[in-house]
C-alpha cells in the first residue's frame, strides 16, 4: 500500500469576503483520502502563512495549499519557491488574480477536484526590490490605491472600484526613467505595471499576452489619460485588450530598473509597501511548483466562466438573484457619486 501524501491546508480567516467553515467542511468529503493525509491551520498574523509554509517545506510535505487571496498565496508560495514541497490554491480572496490566470475554479469544491487530480505545472515568480512576487507588482496608480484598499477595512471588488472611480480624478501622473536590457526611456506615466501573471484580479487583465512559463514580464506603461478616456480604458481591461489602447506602451523583459523622483508607495501581489526612489525588477525561471488544472479542463465555456465569476462574487449561502440586485443598487450608487464629481470639475 502506497503511503498517504501529506497535504497542509493554511486558511487565512479574513481573506476576501466569505466564510471559511463551508470550505472546511467540504475539505472532509472531497478531497480524496486514500490518497492524501490532510491538516488544517488557521494563520494568526501577517506573515504567518510564510512561516508554517516554511516549516512545512523543511518538514518535507508534498504539498501547502493556500486558502485565501493573492496575499496569502504570496506568503506561501515564496517559502516554497526552489524546494519540492507543491503549492495547492483553492481561491477565496478578493481578486484571485493568480488562481484566475492558472483557470483554478472559484467554487471551493472545484478547486478540491483540481487538487485531487494532483497535476502540476511550474511557473515563474518575480521579485521587486527584495519582494517576491508572483502575479503583479507596480508603481503609481495602482500601487496608490492598493494602499488606499489595505486602509479601507471592506474587503472585495466594489471596495476596489469605489477607491478607484474616486482617486482616479485627482492622481497626477508622475515621470519615469525604465531601463531594460534593451534600452533606457523617460515616460510620464499614470502607472507601471509588471506583469509575470496577466491579470490583477476579477478577471482585471492589466498584461492580457502575459505567461507565467516564459521567463519574462509584460511591462504596462499607462500614459496621462483625460476622464473621456475612461470608459474604453475600463472596457479593454476587462476584455482583455487593453494592449490595443493607445494610452498604453507594452514590452517584455527579464529585468527593468524603474527610476523615479522621489520614494513612494509599490504593490507586489496587491500588498502595498513603501520603497526609495530605485526599483529593480526581475522573473525568475520556473522555481514555484503549483497544482493546475489539467490542460483540457482549463478550456472553461462561456457558461463555466460566468458560473465562476459569479461564484467568486457571491457568498456562500446567498442566491443570485438576490446578490446581483444588491450589487446592482450600489454600483449604481458609485456611479451617481462619481458622475457628480465630474461634472464639478
Amino acid at each position: 500500500m502506497n503511503e498517504k501524501k501529506k497535504i497542509l491546508f493554511i486558511i487565512n480567516p479574513i481573506s476576501g469576503t466569505h466564510s471559511k467553515e463551508f470550505i472546511l467542511n467540504q475539505l472532509q468529503k472531497k478531497i480524496d483520502q486514500e490518497k492524501y493525509e490532510i491538516e488544517t491551520i488557521y494563520t494568526q498574523r501577517a506573515g504567518h502563512a510564510e512561516e508554517i509554509a516554511a516549516q512545512a517545506a523543511a518538514d518535507g510535505l508534498y504539498c501547502v495549499t493556500a486558502i485565501g487571496g493573492d496575499g496569502t498565496i504570496n506568503e506561501i508560495a515564496r517559502s516554497l519557491i526552489h524546494t519540492n514541497t507543491v503549492m495547492g490554491i483553492i481561491p477565496c480572496g478578493s481578486g484571485n488574480g493568480l488562481a484566475r490566470h492558472l483557470r483554478i475554479p472559484m467554487d471551493a469544491r472545484k478547486a478540491m477536484e483540481v487538487i485531487n487530480q494532483g497535476h502540476i505545472s511550474t511557473i515563474d515568480s518575480g521579485k521587486i526590490n527584495d519582494k517576491p512576487f508572483f502575479c503583479t507588482c507596480g508603481v503609481g496608480f495602482d500601487a496608490f490605491v492598493s494602499l488606499k484598499f489595505a486602509a479601507a477595512g471592506r474587503r472585495g471588488i466594489l471596495t476596489y472600484l469605489e477607491q478607484t472611480l474616486y482617486e482616479c480624478l485627482n492622481y497626477k501622473p508622475e515621470t519615469y526613467e525604465v531601463e531594460s536590457e534593451d534600452e533606457k526611456t523617460k515616460y510620464k506615466a499614470f502607472l507601471i505595471a509588471c506583469g509575470n501573471a496577466s491579470q490583477y484580479g476579477n478577471n482585471a487583465y492589466i498584461a492580457p499576452q502575459a505567461s507565467l512559463q516564459d521567463g519574462l514580464m509584460d511591462v504596462t506603461i499607462l500614459e496621462p489619460f483625460t476622464v473621456l478616456d475612461i470608459p474604453s480604458l475600463a472596457f479593454q481591461l476587462f476584455n482583455k485588450t487593453l494592449d490595443q489602447n493607445s494610452r498604453i506602451k507594452t514590452f517584455k523583459s527579464k529585468k527593468i530598473h524603474i527610476h523615479r523622483t522621489h520614494p513612494g508607495v509599490v504593490h507586489f501581489d496587491g500588498d502595498p509597501v513603501m520603497m526609495d526612489e530605485e526599483i529593480d525588477v526581475e522573473i525568475i525561471d520556473k522555481n514555484l511548483q503549483v497544482i493546475v488544472p489539467i490542460k483540457g479542463d482549463r478550456e472553461q465555456n462561456v457558461l463555466q466562466k460566468a458560473s465562476d465569476y459569479f461564484g467568486g462574487l457571491m457568498p456562500i449561502g446567498e442566491t443570485l438573484v438576490e446578490d446581483f440586485a444588491q450589487r446592482n443598487r450600489q454600483l449604481r450608487d458609485i456611479n451617481r457619486r462619481f458622475l457628480k464629481k465630474i461634472t464639478k470639475r
